[in-house]
């Protein structure tokens, strides 16, 4: 048995399944690990949720920001955008199982006997493995509980942007959201900033650093698996792995083995105008 890990979906099912053939990826024993994102840009957002809740317990999905805003398109709290590709989901004659299936995935997940997490941003370094868990599983209650939908009416905004361990409510749970499913760049003290979305060789200022090369007070003590980030076109050190090359912009899809660390690549067409 061989665990997989890939990057964002974003809807490019056909990308991802030539790259678990090519992998030899073996449906009944494998386990396929995705960084979220599954829906929105590329053309099969359909498909792909199909096909990963299909899996049943043999895949381990996060939620992304996408995931989460099309929970929220599906409601009525947010409007469709037609560059997302998200209209067949929405007609679909399973939609409601899908968008049921979605609602209780994961923002994060370790894996039981391998040494990693995985989020599909990342974790926030104000936090501690044990902080990231337990703000995880209060926001996961409370998307799968029947108040979902004022947490999917009040999740979007970019504030607070620093970690306070009395914030509570809303606000505790969009500092969660926003950490796991939205941020690139932090300031030194910490703070999230919610608009750059450039490399970090590009980023405007100086005072923004990647989320992972801030130090903390305490190690987490695993890797960290995460996609998100198109513009970094994958990272790997000591302490990460970010997996997202940018297939939806017309870059690459990659999936890693973590046995072994082979990594599976294939160049993608432009799929996001």
């Amino acid at each position: 048995m061989s665990t997989y890990l890939v990057g964002d979906i974003q809807g490019c099912f056909d990308d991802l399944c030539f790259l678990l053939e090519q992998a030899d990826f073996n449906p009944q024993y494998d386990e396929l690990w995705l960084s979220g994102d599954l829906v929105a840009r590329g053309p099969k957002s359909l498909e792909t949720l199909r096909f990963v809740k299909g899996l049943g317990s043999n895949a381990t999905t996060v939620l992304g920001n996408h995931d989460l805003h099309l929970l929220a398109v599906a409601n009525g709290i947010a409007k469709v955008k037609s560059k997302d590709k998200i209209q067949p989901i929405l007609d679909a004659p399973d939609r409601e199982e899908l968008l049921e299936w979605l609602r209780h995935q994961p923002l994060l997940a370790a894996h039981p006997r391998h040494p990693f997490v995985m989020a599909h941003a990342g974790i926030s370094p104000q936090w501690d493995l044990a902080t990231a868990h337990q703000q995880a599983k209060e926001v996961e209650a409370c998307l799968r509980s029947d108040d979902f939908l004022w947490l999917l009416q009040n999740m979007y905004g970019n504030g607070p942007a620093h970690w306070d361990p009395q914030l509570t409510g809303i606000e505790q749970y969009r500092y969660t959201i926003n950490a796991f499913t939205r941020m690139r760049f932090c300031y030194p003290d910490g703070r999230l900033d919610m608009d750059c979305k450039l490399s970090p060789a590009q980023a405007e200022s100086e005072a923004l650093k990647p989320w992972f090369d801030l130090p903390r007070l305490q190690p987490l003590g695993k890797k960290v698996i995460f996609g998100h980030w198109a513009a970094l076109m994958g990272h790997e050190d000591q302490h990460v792995i970010g997996l997202d090359t940018g297939c939806v912009w017309g870059n690459s899809m990659t999936l890693l083995r973590w046995e072994d660390g082979a990594r599976f690549e294939k160049a993608c067409p432009v799929y996001a105008a």
